[in-house]
């Protein structure tokens, strides 16, 4: 009977199946490791601009910020404007 333990031949190439397999699951645990922390503790299904989730962005506060009546018209406007310049946002100018 062949077996591991028998040295005449030795093991053959086929044990070096079992290191490989090892070798692909950790390479994938820290393949997947290292996108989901990279893109945050959402997951990589979490939407990102440029780092920062999409509704956190200045814009997206200000617009909040608007439509919940902490602000006026033309305080949004003005705020805007700033936004655009820091930003390089194009913003609504009054031409009127």
């Amino acid at each position: 009977m062949q077996t591991l333990a028998n040295w005449d031949g030795g093991p053959g190439p086929w044990i070096l199946f079992f290191p490989l397999i090892w070798a692909a699951v950790v390479i994938g645990a820290v393949t997947f490791l290292r996108r989901t922390v990279r893109r945050g503790r959402g997951g990589p299904w979490r939407p990102v601009d440029g780092g920062r989730p999409a509704g956190d962005s200045p814009l997206a506060v200000l617009g909040r910020r608007f439509a919940s009546g902490e602000i006026d018209e033309d305080e949004y406007w003005r705020r805007l404007s700033v936004l655009a310049e820091q930003f390089g946002r194009p913003g609504r100018t009054s031409t009127a």
